[in-house]
């Protein structure tokens, strides 16, 4: 029998999600060279939540004209047109190295000593929003980005190290490095001049890792 005037409970609520880092989908290969030289002398970091300012042309191409009959919602748009191949791989705290005197394979351990953020990084001038660059380029090359990702202190890297060689090791973000175009897109839908760009954009975290002898 059902007791009359019991409350009904409430189903609880459902956690928020909590957007964690992306780690290193594959397994770290060892490379026989060390990281490509820093990009980073032409680039330019990318504030997130920048309002890009419209071009400088009071009227769009070939004057106002008629409107369409939807007028399109005026701003920056990005195109990709090309993905780099290479591993890009900006890194975060000092490169450490184990070498092996001795005739008998060995073991390296490597942990990472300094946390920093790595966000997106570009050559040129990005006039589009962040959150547009990333989701035309995550839609284009199928994908996943993020606008930023910290590498922290503590991560562990462990391998072997062949007799006589010495094993490097650099923590920090891999990047997807594309190139691509800002175009403003005008009220009665004509677009502007085409401004080239080069993006890096964090892909995951990771460690960079190459031997000498």
């Amino acid at each position: 029998m059902l007791g009359v005037g019991s409350p009904a409970l409430a189903e609880a609520p459902t956690p928020p999600a909590i957007e964690t880092p992306i780690e290193t989908p594959i397994e770290t290969p060892i490379e026989t060279e060390p990281p490509a030289p820093p990009e980073e002398t032409d680039l330019e970091d990318v504030v997130d939540g920048e309002a890009p300012a419209p071009p400088p042309e009071e009227e769009p191409p070939g004057g106002p004209g008629r409107l369409p009959a939807q007028p399109c919602l005026p701003g920056w748009i990005w195109e990709s047109t090309k993905k780099y191949t290479g591993r890009h791989h900006k890194g975060v705290g000092v490169t450490q190295a184990n070498h092996n005197a001795t005739g008998r394979t060995g073991r390296s351990e490597f942990i990472s000593e300094v946390a920093g953020e790595v966000g997106i990084s570009v050559s040129g001038k990005l006039k589009a929003g962040a959150s547009v660059v990333l989701a035309e380029i995550e839609a284009e090359y199928n994908v996943e980005l993020s606008a930023k990702l910290t590498a922290r202190v503590g991560n562990k890297y462990v391998t072997k190290t062949p007799p006589r060689t010495t094993t490097h090791a650099r923590y920090g973000v891999y990047r997807l490095k594309t190139a691509g175009y800002n175009q403003y897109v005008y009220l009665n839908c004509t677009k502007g001049t085409k401004q080239n760009a080069t993006v890096y954009s964090p892909r995951y975290i990771g460690w960079y890792v190459w031997e000498t002898k």
